[in-house]
């Protein structure tokens, strides 16, 4: 099968040259999202409402790729401030608590400063748990 690229639309996407999806074979490699909403360009000062969001976005990236959060087998976290992870464990769980997926959280500062939260996936078609 051969590659296909998904884009969000993201400004980011064309200025620094990366896909918000790979789908390869059976896998599709969801790029590390953050949480601006890219219809209107705006990003929340809430870091639950930018971990929300940005689910958001990777569940719209799964799906075009053909894909699902319940199809989710791993997921990296990525936080400026460690202190916000228990604050944004409710939406985690919301979104993974059926899947349970293979899961890594890192500090580490983002491209901007307003980004609070910034999440990877890697999903494989047939592993969902049709949960989602």
């Amino acid at each position: 099968m051969p590659r296909r690229n998904v884009s969000s639309g993201s400004k980011f996407e064309e200025e620094i040259a990366y896909s918000r999806a790979v789908v390869v074979d059976d896998f599709v490699f969801v790029s590390g999202t953050t949480g601006y909403d890219y219809e209107t360009g705006n990003i929340s000062e809430s870091v639950v409402e930018q971990a929300e969001q940005t689910m958001v976005n990777i569940d719209k990236a799964l799906r075009e790729a053909g894909s699902s959060v319940s199809e989710v087998v791993r997921v990296r976290y990525i936080l400026p401030r460690r202190a916000d992870f228990p604050l944004i464990t409710p939406v985690l769980r919301k979104w993974f608590g059926d899947v349970r997926p293979a899961a890594t959280m890192v500090q580490a500062e983002l491209m901007l400063d307003e980004m609070k939260v910034e999440i990877e996936v890697t999903a494989k078609k047939g592993a969902g748990n049709g949960s989602q």
